[in-house]
């Protein structure tokens, strides 16, 4: 059931996490921040018990492995939704041609071989020895069914990362092209993100049912509670898994989730504070992963404003991020781990480049509205429950901050798997400012612009651009350089239209977290990828 709160100012907030979360000591607090540039020591948000010895009785044994997620993993297929916790065990289960290995590079997994033969056309040979957990094998017709249905979903997270759809052009039953109209350079790292699923299953939505070739094979599920249950799937072409059982648990209060992995209730838990950072690293039986990421992080525009909405002048837009004090964000409530932006892309994907920096400098706010002839200014600004960590005291930051430039924040939160998402398509109601995460699955930046900054009328048709992103020279400017295959001349295609993006100022600010998840040191073999995500068959629990 979906249900949402709102508060003005900050002062009234009725929704249930949120009265959890907001506290008047935090909003005297940023009240007494905002403007000053003072540094924060980070505050105790989690209340955890004491460590329960020898596992606590939670999850003991070597033959399982339980595992705390953030959010509610809502099917084990992508084509809508991809956010960091899920792509683990979405990819224990279905697997795609080619994945993106610790050097942010691709490379193959059900294809043998995936080669650029000419360059509009890529020729691809399956493995001859993957089957289904099902024990059917896998075919040309599953890999032409699944583009297919990836290119049919409405409100899709992958769709719009593809500048068109390859056609799949059988030549023998292992082997097959993949044809475009324009050239394709990065198409073999695309398609780490197309899951394949038997052809006469597949569907134009999330499926429900886990037949894939992965590791693991689903034993139950609910999809209500997000919990599930994944047991080794004996047909699985690879090393076989080193744990026989893999629980997987939605648990949205990450003070639960601390409590969980102490006690031994769970082995692994993920998108955590740096003030549970810091209580974790001293527990003994409990170790820290971190590892720089790919995720963007932004307070971004809605971009579907009336043309006389002051929120539409990309002046008025840029005073606000004056207004905002982002290095006290991120020194006080995210402890230093993460980055503020310096341009429209994380710094670590290939291609990326500086196009500037957020500076908070509030009488240069306050001057830029006056002279535009803003006044009274008042903007919402929504988001999600665990979109990111810290989430709630950034937000009750930025109501802070922007009274001070004269700005009224009104708020409202979503609880996760609401409809958050149809507010983001525009679809529920009116707001300026979105609390929002881009995962990047493939180490590109061409993946962000051309899935943030590459709307167009058609898209925006359906709902399917980054919240009205649509400006149809830098669309232009994405594609010509998508396709280009001169390295030089793509990388002066990139850095242009990574200028132009950020003199439409899209966010308020935006900021790269690390890539952060707590075991116990039970656990063995995980190795983080930038991409938040690791090799689930590798991992290992000792008594």
């Amino acid at each position: 059931m979906t249900r949402s709160n709102s508060v003005d100012g900050g002062s009234n907030f009725l929704g249930e996490v949120a009265q959890r979360s907001l506290s008047r000591r935090s909003i005297l607090r940023w009240g007494a921040l905002a403007g000053a540039g003072a540094v924060l020591a980070p505050a105790v948000t989690a209340c955890v018990g004491p460590s329960a010895p020898n596992g606590g009785g939670g999850a003991t044994g070597t033959s399982t492995l339980t595992l705390g997620l953030n959010r509610s993993l809502v099917s084990l297929d992508n084509k809508l939704n991809q956010f960091d916790a899920a792509v683990t065990v979405q990819r224990a289960v279905r697997q795609a041609l080619t994945e993106i290995g610790d050097d942010l590079k691709p490379r193959n997994v059900l294809a043998e071989s995936f080669e650029l033969t000419s360059p509009t056309q890529w020729t691809v040979k399956l493995r001859n020895d993957i089957k289904y957990s099902d024990g059917t094998q896998v075919a040309v017709e599953d890999v032409a069914k699944a583009l297919e249905m990836y290119s049919q979903v409405n409100g899709s997270f992958l769709a719009p990362q593809f500048p068109e759809w390859p056609k799949v052009t059988k030549k023998d039953e292992l082997t097959f092209t993949l044809d475009t109209k324009a050239p394709l350079p990065v198409l073999n790292t695309l398609m780490s993100n197309i899951l394949i699923t038997p052809a006469a299953a597949n569907k134009p939505e999330e499926l429900q049912e886990g037949v894939g070739t992965g590791p693991y094979k689903v034993a139950s599920a609910d999809r209500g509670t997000g919990t599930y249950k994944l047991v080794v799937n004996e047909n699985y072409w690879g090393d076989k898994p080193k744990v026989a059982e893999v629980n997987v648990r939605f648990m949205s209060e990450e003070s639960s989730r601390v409590v969980a992995l102490r006690s031994g209730e769970v082995d692994v838990i993920d998108s955590i504070t740096p003030d549970s950072v810091a209580q974790l690293k001293s527990v003994d039986g409990i170790t820290v992963e971190s590892v720089t990421g790919t995720r963007y992080n932004q307070l971004f525009y809605n971009f579907r404003k009336p043309a006389d909405s002051p929120m539409s002048d990309p002046k008025v837009r840029e005073a606000l991020s004056y207004g905002f004090d982002s290095k006290s964000v991120v020194d006080g409530i995210l402890g230093g781990t993460v980055t503020s932006a310096k341009g429209v892309v994380p710094q670590t994907l290939a291609g990326a480049v500086e196009t500037g920096e957020y500076k908070y400098d509030p009488a240069k706010a306050k001057s830029m509205l006056a002279d535009l002839g803003v006044s009274n200014l008042k903007v919402k600004v929504i988001w999600e429950t665990g979109e990111f960590a810290g989430d709630v005291s950034i937000m009750e930051a930025l109501v802070e901050m922007m009274k001070q430039i004269g700005v009224t924040a009104e708020l409202q939160q979503f609880q996760p798997g609401g409809d958050i998402s149809t507010w983001r398509q525009g679809k529920a109601g009116d707001w300026d400012i979105l609390g929002n995460g881009y995962g990047n699955q493939t180490g590109l930046a061409l993946t962000n612009l051309q899935g943030m900054y590459a709307g167009t009328a058609e898209k925006e048709a359906t709902r399917d651009t980054y919240h009205g992103f649509v400006f149809p020279e830098i669309s232009s400017q994405i594609i010509t350089a998508t396709s280009e295959t001169d390295q030089a001349k793509s990388t002066q295609l990139l850095t242009q239209v990574q200028k132009d993006i950020w003199a439409k100022w899209p966010c308020m600010w935006a900021f790269i977290p690390n890539a952060v998840l707590a075991r116990r040191t039970r656990v063995e073999g995980i190795k983080l990828r930038p991409i938040n995500s690791y090799q689930l068959s590798n991992v290992s629990v000792n008594g």
